[in-house]
């Protein structure tokens, strides 16, 4: 038996939960196609949510790539044909372009080991100068700080996934909820253990009465917990949650059936700060993003 699986005109963080609805009931090894020819718009996180989805099946995916020139031509140029064609099987026009895109910060990414995060570290700094500082009016002690929080998100896929992830990082312009103010976006996805089973290999661990997905997001978040029990450890993300804080941005963490969100200061965003008994999804994917600072 094959399923289709429709993919939203907008894929984003909120919008993929359509695509979640529809392949969490599905057995793993149920033969998938997943429909991408109507899509428009598809973020960071979209991209690499869709290549997570394809590695957490049994049975290769089927991908209808987007019919739209443009579209096709976008996801080309963010190396995301380059990694799914490992991944799915791809039916229809794929349109390969090189041209130049300012607005991508980082193509879509393999991370598997130590040595992937510094390349991303390596090639980021090439150009997150120029696209925080000058197009987003940010500060300039930020590129460093913003690179450390992206080094570290990227690691968490290596210590805590138990299998490779990936990373995308590009700017746009937000004009619904910004009104027309730029972004930067990171957006790391993996289809490994996910947050709640990496504690629980903690030694030691005790089940608390009340113990979920969401649970683990806030332990892990928000109280610095960690399956490791080396000083320090689980600090990372308490870092890049002040980091986000300080440039009033949004962090988002997505894992299992729940989703946590350290929301901006400002009034730019309205989401829930955690959202249970969502469609089940296996590993983390994490959204970073950070605003344009009006002067």
């Amino acid at each position: 038996m094959t399923t289709i699986i429709n993919v939203p005109h907008s894929l984003e963080d909120k919008s993929f939960e359509l695509v979640l609805d529809q392949v969490a009931p599905l057995p793993l090894d149920e033969k998938i196609i997943v429909d991408t020819r109507h899509a428009r718009w598809a973020s960071p996180y979209g991209l690499t949510a869709l290549l997570a989805l394809a590695q957490s099946r049994v049975e290769r995916p089927i991908l209808y790539v987007p019919e739209a020139e443009n579209v096709s031509s976008y996801w080309s140029r963010m190396d995301f044909f380059k990694h799914a064609a490992e991944l799915y099987e791809l039916q229809g026009r794929v349109k390969s372009t090189k041209a130049a895109e300012t607005s991508v910060l980082l193509e879509v990414t393999s991370i598997s080991k130590s040595d992937d995060v510094h390349g991303v570290v390596d090639k980021i700094q090439q150009r997150a100068q120029e696209a925080l500082v000058k197009n987003l009016n940010l500060d300039a002690k930020i590129t460093m700080r913003f690179t450390m929080a992206l080094s570290e998100v990227c690691q968490n896929i290596v210590e805590h996934a138990g299998r490779g992830g990936w990373v995308a990082v590009q700017t746009y312009t937000w004009r619904v909820r910004l009104g027309g103010r730029k972004v930067v976006v990171i957006a790391v996805a993996d289809p490994g253990i996910g947050f709640r089973e990496s504690l629980e290999s903690a030694p030691g661990f005790q089940r608390k009465e009340r113990w979920d997905d969401g649970q683990a997001l806030e332990e892990t978040v928000m109280r610095g917990a960690s399956r490791f029990r080396d000083p320090g450890r689980g600090q990372g993300l308490a870092g890049v949650r002040r980091f986000v804080g300080n440039w009033d941005g949004k962090l988002s963490i997505r894992s299992g059936t729940a989703r946590i969100a350290v929301l901006p200061k400002g009034d730019w965003d309205e989401d829930e700060p955690l959202v249970e008994d969502l469609s089940y999804f296996p590993g983390a994917q994490v959204q970073i993003t950070i605003p344009e600072r009006v002067t």
